[in-house]
């Protein structure tokens, strides 16, 4: 029964502002790979509940974590996402899988990257309801039915699938709300400052400035000879003090 408001809230209090959140799975047509960011988490996570989901909670085994200097990785490669269904029927199911969170290493501790990769899942009905409706084929035939795929809903799912139009539309739906411009204004500014940002020249590097050294002339004997007088000038004087001149010899 929460609104929008609410899931924004619980959105914000567990996820940074640029957190993206990422489910991999294979469906019968092949493997899927959806990545959302912030502005659509909130939804993601109503849509399970209004799939028929009462209770979502996840079980993490034998995770490891990892220290970085502004981030924290939690991996977990036995995960199982749990969701208890009350409709179309009473059925608990488990989501097994791989989830890699990554947090940032602050007072907040919000997750900055939500990545869980479904392996199987597992569908189970309780026994008593089955012995409940055993008279009837019927029923017995669409309690046989999973009513997940791959642990998701189809409300999930659909929703995930329109994600994919949803999230490179967030730059349009943020200039609208921000300079109330109509759809068609939005998508021509949107293009050509794309279309600017291609079109401008790369930064030239900065050259350094390079100093001239001067070059050494050649020695010749001459010099050689004046070396070796200054050599002989910038001896210690300790090694050409005579200590006889300098203390008296008792006799």
């Amino acid at each position: 029964d929460s609104d929008n408001l609410w899931w924004d809230a619980f959105t914000t209090e567990f996820f940074e502002d640029d957190a993206t959140l990422t489910l991999s799975f294979c469906l019968e047509d092949g493997p899927k790979r959806y990545t959302i960011g912030r502005t659509l988490i909130p939804r993601y996570f109503s849509t399970v509940f209004e799939g028929g989901v009462t209770d979502l909670y996840y079980i993490l085994k034998h995770s490891k974590e990892s220290y970085h200097n502004s981030s924290i990785t939690v991996d977990c490669d036995q995960c199982t996402m749990v969701t208890q269904h009350g409709k179309p029927m009473f059925t608990k199911v488990c989501t097994e899988g791989r989830l890699i969170l990554e947090f940032t290493f602050d007072d907040l501790m919000r997750i900055k990257t939500w990545h869980f990769t479904i392996r199987q899942y597992r569908e189970l009905v309780p026994r008593s309801i089955l012995a409940m409706h055993a008279p009837d084929p019927q029923v017995l035939e669409q309690l046989s039915k999973n009513i997940t795929r791959m642990g998701l809903t189809n409300f999930t799912l659909n929703y995930l699938r329109l994600c994919v139009i949803l999230e490179p539309m967030q730059e349009l739906m943020s200039r609208h709300k921000t300079y109330n411009l109509g759809p068609r204004d939005c998508l021509k500014t949107c293009l050509f400052q794309k279309w600017q940002r291609m079109v401008a020249p790369p930064a030239e590097p900065t050259r350094q400035i390079t100093t001239k050294r001067r070059k050494r002339k050649n020695s010749t004997s001459s010099t050689g000879n004046n070396t070796n007088s200054t050599y002989t000038k910038k001896k210690s004087p300790a090694a050409s003090l005579n200590l006889s001149s300098q203390v008296p010899v008792p006799t």
